[in-house]
């Protein structure tokens, strides 16, 4: 009987002599005359399997011939150990069915494409082998991600997408609403009447998913979100997008020391689990993508080593005196850029480093405040080549200070009573992170471009797809 199978599956050596079925794309086609060499693709890996079918096939000079990049058919073959050192296996096709012939304007043709071509056809850009491949590691990182905190007794809550509070505080929010903006209705004194709205009050689409998830962590003890978040920043950079996904576990009775910890071995893990299991995409991204070739070698390094831990103030120091120049002043107060985190991570520790202890001038107000009054209990973790790519802190849980620093930031404590209520009953300390999925993508491949590690890319002025 035959046994269908994905191209992932017929690639093994141990199939061989197995009788199968498979179905895919047609990446190239060569007519050798009595015979074509089909390199089929399904997805299922990066590499092809070659299926070698001959003039004896009933629609050979009808169908087969004519199969063009982009076709897609129906293959029942036996596979046979490669005679090329390319591959280890190949198929002897008996019979073969084509369910469409690609015509000549297909987009993607076997030559190299511009990214910013593939993603004006993000409908089909997955069939690109660097799409291809960004979506297998995306999906590991995924699984990856459920499989860390599940077997640490985390909970994974559904946080909602629809808020009434700016968990940011910074107001690059986008609106919900179901009013007629043709006829936008007033209150006597001309603002909006949101009375009228379907909620009944200014509603927006979360940035992030961090203090609803803090309500299941002061009942539950360890929890995680992981889901869609949005911003509507205005800004148009390789960085940046208007809706990306974000993984917030909130952990209670855990300290500062605690979320570090925590965030190190996440990281590593994830690591870990892309570089076993995904290793013909990562060789792809190490040989093709990566510049320097290194890709491979530097996240091994990560997975072996201890993070260092340093001090803002620390940070500070060590920029103040570095030798090296850099185009933002470096003074105690100032947000660390770029090009500071890099000179820590490359230059200094020559490694990850968490820096710790930031001015609360620069830092949210659900962060802990600290005893001088002047710095709050964050962390960011840093990596070589990135930078920033975990940031994250011990709460605020004492109810007067926190109420103190929603007045000082100018955000009404009325718009958080509830997780202030969390601060009065029951209050406990707790610490939490967030970890942007498309930013640990560009990470672990790679990838120049944040709108190239999301399968349908959203920022100013492209809702597309």
């Amino acid at each position: 009987m035959l046994e269908k199978v994905s191209v992932a599956q017929a690639r093994l050596e141990e199939s061989v002599g197995k009788e199968v079925v498979l179905q895919g794309w047609v990446r190239t086609c060569r007519d050798m005359k009595t015979m074509c060499f089909i390199a089929l693709n399904d997805g299922s890996c990066f590499g092809n399997i070659q299926l070698v079918a001959d003039d004896s096939l009933t629609n050979y000079d009808s169908e087969v011939k004519k199969l063009t990049t982009g076709s897609s058919i129906y293959a029942e073959g036996k596979i046979v150990a490669s005679p090329g050192s390319e591959q280890p296996t190949e198929v002897q096709v008996t019979k073969l069915e084509v369910y469409d012939i690609a015509p000549a304007e297909y987009p993607l043709q076997k030559k190299r494409h511009t990214l910013e071509f593939l993603r004006s056809i993000a409908h089909l850009r997955p069939r690109a082998n660097t799409f291809n491949a960004v979506a297998r590691v995306r999906n590991r990182l995924c699984y990856s991600i459920h499989q860390f905190f599940q077997s640490r007794g985390f909970y994974y809550i559904h946080t909602p997408l629809i808020t009434a509070s700016d968990c940011e505080g910074a107001g690059e929010m986008f609106k919900v609403t179901t009013l007629d903006l043709a006829n936008v209705p007033r209150t006597p004194d001309g603002n909006v009447d949101y009375t009228q709205d379907f909620f009944g009050k200014p509603a927006f689409l979360t940035v992030s998913g961090q203090l609803a998830v803090e309500n299941y962590a002061c009942a539950m003890g360890k929890v995680y979100t992981f889901g869609p978040t949005f911003r509507a920043e205005n800004s148009n950079t390789s960085r940046h997008l208007s809706e990306f996904w974000m993984i917030e576990p909130e952990m209670a009775f855990y300290t500062l020391s605690e979320n570090m910890q925590l965030a190190e071995e996440f990281l590593k893990t994830l690591l870990r689990d892309v570089l076993n299991d995904c290793a013909e995409d990562m060789q792809f991204f190490n040989d093709r993508i990566d510049p320097s070739h290194t890709l491979l070698e530097s996240l091994t390094k990560i997975v072996e080593c201890d993070f260092q831990r340093c001090s803002y103030t620390q940070a500070i120091e060590i920029l103040t005196n570095a030798k090296q120049k850099f185009q933002y002043p470096v003074q105690w107060g100032v947000d660390l850029q770029s090009e500071h985190e890099r000179y820590l991570t490359e230059v200094h520790f020559k490694g990850p480093v968490i820096v710790h202890d930031y001015p609360k001038d620069i830092k949210a107000f659900y962060m802990r405040l600290n005893d001088d009054e002047k710095t709050v209990r964050a962390m960011d973790v840093l990596t070589p080549g990135v930078g920033e790519i975990i940031g994250g802190s011990e709460r605020e849980y004492r109810y007067d200070v926190l109420e103190n620093r929603l007045k000082e930031l100018g955000l009404n404590p009325e718009d958080y009573w509830w997780y202030l209520d969390l601060r009065r009953f029951g209050t406990v300390p707790h610490s939490g992170f967030g970890l942007g999925l498309e930013r640990i993508l560009m990470f672990v491949t790679s990838m120049q471009n944040i709108r190239d590690v999301i399968p349908f890319p959203r920022f100013p002025g492209n809702a597309e797809f």
